[in-house]
């Protein structure tokens, strides 16, 4: 078993050193830094999303924003948008789960918020869907998917695809990568 144990912690380190290797992953994080800098600096918001562990990992994210990451500062105006249970479950019941983001993307989001959609196939149907909302609002899309971004790549104007197409390897790089993100915004915002 421990065999086993050390084949998934080297699968995983395999997938960062490719991220660390990906100039088009590193340049998009370091774009999306600095377009949620600006994004916050004017007034603008900064939105999550997922599905499962991704949305779990959106949560996360937007937490640490509101919250606090390293610096004891004032909190940043992000959320995931999956958060209300009650609004989820009607949506998805009374029209379809296909569209429970999109429709919160067309109530709250403004032109020149951060919308920021996680999904390690890149095909998340109410992912697509938001970001297609957003395109038509004016809302800035980051997708975190996997290799090949799927349909999200199009509909991204910023795409970071880990290079795997292993879910659980995908989530780790998206929380490591989501986790430098969550750094630099803030480093720089309350420098």
């Amino acid at each position: 078993m421990q065999d086993q144990i050390k084949n998934i912690i080297s699968a995983s380190i395999e997938v960062k050193n490719k991220v660390l290797q990906d100039q088009a992953i590193l340049k998009a994080i370091e774009d999306i830094t600095t377009i949620t800098v600006e994004a916050l600096k004017n007034g603008n918001r900064v939105y999550f999303c997922g599905n499962g562990g991704s949305a779990a990992d959106a949560q996360h994210l937007a937490a640490e924003f509101s919250g606090r990451f390293y610096k004891d500062r004032d909190a940043l105006p992000a959320e995931a948008l999956h958060v209300n249970t009650s609004y989820m479950t009607a949506v998805a019941n009374d029209y379809s789960y296909d569209v429970v983001y999109s429709r919160l993307v067309k109530g709250i989001c403004n032109k020149g918020d951060v919308l920021i959609g996680l999904s390690t196939s890149g095909n998340s149907g109410n992912i697509v869907k938001a970001f297609e909302t957003a395109r038509e609002r004016g809302v800035i899309t980051v997708g975190f998917t996997g290799e090949t971004g799927g349909k999200m790549k199009e509909l991204s104007d910023y795409l970071v695809n880990v290079p795997s197409k292993d879910t659980p390897r995908i989530q780790e790089s998206h929380i490591l990568l989501g986790h430098i993100y969550c750094q630099l915004v803030e480093e720089k915002y309350f420098a």
